[in-house]
């Protein structure tokens, strides 16, 4: 890979470069350049990024921020943004290729929506191993309701080729029982998906302390195939 440092210019426009090229075109180290903006004096940025790339492959997420600001130049407020960007782009990401067999399995991928103070439709696309595909918010509400079109649900599952959906959405209220609308909304979901070819697994109301399973619950039925669901707006 071209590298995008010169002798002449410590710090490169490689905002530049990344917008034209894209994010995968960057190495490592100036990704983390991005990240950290500029150096010092005494520690220029291309060479400061390396230090804390090397911190970063010895460094545990207990220590890390420890060893950070032992590099010339990295702060307490640098090291916490390293961390988080790492932090972040590990939860963005983790759910990748997990498995999905019951409601348990995909909390950990969303609870942080039971935080969101609007309700939060979310929709995660499985593949036929029951392996997480993507995690998607279909639409973002009100503190006690969401519209959104009943294709808003199945767009991207028909794209990815999903063998299967599960749907789930936060209540802001702290009560995961479920609305009259949150019932015919789940049966739409459930006729819809028939049509398709596409197994709706289940969908979650989640709370900061609790969470709904209307497959659990036994509000859903695997084999409930009735009739064509219209597109119309859907209201929860």
């Amino acid at each position: 890979m071209k590298n995008l440092i010169t002798e002449n210019n410590e710090r490169p426009e490689i905002r530049e470069l990344v917008l034209s090229k894209g994010l995968s075109f960057p190495s490592d180290t100036e990704l983390l350049m991005l990240i950290l903006g500029r150096g010092t004096r005494n520690n220029h940025v291309e060479e400061m990024a390396t230090q804390v790339l090397k911190v970063i492959d010895v460094s545990t997420e207990n220590n890390l921020i420890q060893n950070l600001v032992k590099i010339e130049g990295i702060g307490v407020t640098k090291a916490l943004s390293i961390a988080a960007c790492m932090e972040f782009g590990k939860r963005r990401n983790l759910y990748r290729k997990a498995q999905v067999n019951r409601a348990s399995d995909i909390l950990p991928f969303v609870k942080h929506f039971s935080l969101k103070k609007t309700e939060h439709f979310i929709v995660i696309t499985v593949n036929g191993s029951r392996e997480i595909i993507n995690i998607r918010t279909v639409c973002v509400g009100s503190a006690n309701r969401a519209i959104f079109y009943i294709r808003d649900i199945f767009t991207n599952a028909v794209q990815e080729n999903a063998s299967a959906i599960i749907c789930c959405h936060n209540h802001p209220c702290d009560n995961c029982t479920p609305s009259e609308a949150d019932i015919e909304c789940t049966k739409k979901i459930r006729e819809a998906a028939n049509i398709l070819g596409i197994s709706f697994l289940d969908h979650l109301i989640i709370t900061k302390d609790n969470y709904f399973s209307f497959l659990e619950s036994g509000l859903l039925e695997a084999d409930e195939c009735k009739s064509p669901a219209p597109d119309k707006l859907i209201q929860l």
